[in-house]
């Protein structure tokens, strides 16, 4: 029952070689989950020799020869990485190499030799220099599962969050929302909740307007407009979802245990009490991917002014990872 994690080493020069190693000490991670790497041996072997981490590393070509043992690491070596690639150094090497580690990732999630991918952080910058123009891995793994319909999602230990909206202006969301895409989270929401194990999710709606408009007092309508009818549709097909409700409480009734999911309008909506109730435990993830691909990610950048210097610490990691194996279908 514990779901296979791809984890894949992001850009070579940022932290995430260090971060992975740190990450693979902790005991509890092999009890929730079977950890395999895709990156580069040799650069995770550096890493280990300057955080001083006492492990092993064994080369891999199927999921099935993985022994997921503590102390040992077990990877998928694409064998990238020059040996002397600097460390915290914008590269179009370690850009390609991070893409290419995506690939495989997602190759290997189509042929279910893993559950879910989790990722270490990669460099924009040097993804464009090396041609891949994409704004980040979203935009990517969207592309390589020929996924259309997708939703930022947001976990920690409390609560759980998905979203109509996300970067773009409050004015731009507003007019983004309407009752498909309303109806299209709301299944992602309860299609990822239930292949990871929750039968029948129960899913809370977000109203746009304070009071979630008060019927009609503020605003114009818009939950009315844009909200209602893609619950009401959702509803049809028997999934468990109600609202709009206002949001300055809904928030607080699903951490009590009200609902196992949440749904934010737009951005801050739902990032502000994810982040509020401890950034360091916030994880990012890519629910929606065709096929049913989880992705989890750190909720950091590859922070190159402080890599290749033993100061990065795993803890988001280790939260994306768990996090990758409470999702992951069963």
């Amino acid at each position: 029952m514990r779901p296979v994690i791809g984890i894949t080493m992001g850009d070579a020069a940022g932290i995430g070689p260090e971060i992975i190693v740190k990450a693979l000490q902790d005991d509890s991670l092999y009890q929730e989950c079977r950890p395999l790497v895709i990156g580069d041996i040799e650069r995770l072997r550096t890493a280990a020799e300057i955080t001083e981490t006492k492990v092993d590393f064994r080369k891999i070509n199927k999921a099935k020869d993985a022994q997921f043992q503590r102390g040992v690491v077990d990877c998928f070596d694409l064998e990238l990485i020059p040996e002397d690639l600097p460390f915290g150094e914008l590269s179009s090497t370690a850009g390609d190499a991070a893409f290419q580690y995506l690939v495989k990732a997602v190759e290997l999630a189509k042929d279910k030799e893993i559950q879910a991918i989790c990722t270490a952080p990669l460099n924009k910058e040097a993804l464009h220099q090396a041609g891949h123009l994409y704004p980040g891995h979203t935009e990517i793994l969207a592309e390589l599962t020929d996924t259309e319909e997708f939703s930022m999602l947001l976990t920690s230990p409390q609560l759980k969050v998905i979203h109509l909206t996300t970067h773009v202006g409050l004015t731009e969301a507003i007019d983004l929302i309407n009752p498909e895409r309303v109806y299209q989270v709301v299944k992602i929401a309860h299609e990822t909740l239930r292949k990871a194990g929750t039968n029948q999710p129960r899913i809370a709606l977000c109203g746009i307007n304070p009071h979630a408009g008060e019927n009609g007092l503020f605003g114009n309508g818009e939950e009315e407009e844009k909200l209602i009818p893609g619950v009401e549709k959702a509803k049809a097909e028997g999934i468990d979802i109600s609202g709009p409700y206002p949001a300055d409480t809904l928030f607080y009734r699903a951490m009590r245990g009200d609902f196992d999911i949440v749904v934010a309008c737009y951005h801050d909506q739902g990032h502000v009490p994810i982040k509020v109730l401890g950034i360091e435990e916030g994880v990012n993830i890519t629910a929606g991917l065709k096929g049913g691909i989880i992705r989890t990610s750190v909720d950091h950048g590859t922070a190159f002014d402080i890599a290749g210097k033993n100061i990065a610490k795993p803890d988001s990691l280790i939260a994306a990872i768990y996090s990758a194996a409470e999702l992951a279908p069963r």
